[in-house]
């Protein structure tokens, strides 16, 4: 039986992702930094570890009581939607740490167990947002941007060893909790001068009717995933949704 360890297993994609594979028949390690277990089946075959992907010594505390896993799916994140000037440095470094970061630190982690067997998939979810330029979504589209990079060029570095790397790239799903979980942070944010504030009006409605035509669910996310764990002719970049897609032709 294979293992998968996904991260941000709380809600959203990570939670019907890690559903997704319970019922594929694979063992599943979720992890999420509250754990509750409460929110999957009850199973032999599942493991619900605490894990701050921000913290480097909670990281190696995952993996290691995680064992052997045959694939990592990167999706624990935070949003964050406003203008560059009243987003505080703080909270920059903090979207960082959770986005960029986190994915780069869980795979250093994972990584010299795949390296000795040979084998592995890891899977980075990022966002369609690193498709198109948008307004006020410098700071999370730069941190997601990052990851799409670094996981192109180690898809280079690790492919030679057996071990095979993709990007999933979700498009607008505000059924999740995702977006009022960045509504949350977003409360923390510094006053916005007002010269914004037109622009950040019509930006926001612009967004706002997008979202309504709901154009991913959250099915789409959980089957790019799954295929990009499973297929080994998977291409690199997997959108998943119809506006994504349609941004990625």
């Amino acid at each position: 039986m294979k293992t998968v360890l996904i991260t941000g297993c709380s809600s959203g994609f990570g939670l019907e992702t890690a559903r997704h594979f319970l019922q594929q028949g694979w063992s599943v390690v979720a992890t999420m930094r509250q754990p509750d277990k409460t929110l999957l089946p009850a199973s032999d075959h599942l493991r619900v570890l605490p894990l701050d992907v921000t913290n480097t010594q909670c990281i190696a505390q995952a993996v290691a009581a995680a064992g052997p896993i045959d694939a990592l799916v990167n999706n624990a994140g935070i949003g964050w939607l406003s203008p560059f000037e009243s987003t505080a440095e703080e909270t920059i470094r903090k979207i960082l740490k959770t986005n960029t970061l986190g994915t780069f630190e869980m795979i250093r982690a994972v990584l010299p167990q795949m390296r000795a067997k040979g084998a592995g998939v890891i899977v980075n979810v990022s966002s369609s947002v690193t498709l198109k330029p948008l307004p006020l979504l410098s700071i999370y589209t730069a941190s997601k941007a990052a990851v799409n990079a670094y996981t192109e060029c180690l898809a280079l570095e690790l492919a030679p060893l057996g071990i095979q790397t993709r990007l999933v790239l979700p498009g607008q799903a505000p059924s999740t909790s995702f977006g009022s979980n960045a509504r949350s942070l977003m409360a923390e944010a510094k006053e916005t001068p007002a010269a914004y504030k037109p622009f950040m009006e019509e930006a926001v409605s612009a967004l706002q009717k997008s979202a309504a035509a709901e154009p991913t669910k959250t099915d789409d996310v959980v089957h790019a995933v799954w295929r990009a764990v499973t297929d080994p002719n998977c291409p690199l970049h997997l959108p998943a949704g119809s506006d994504a897609e349609a941004l990625s032709v």
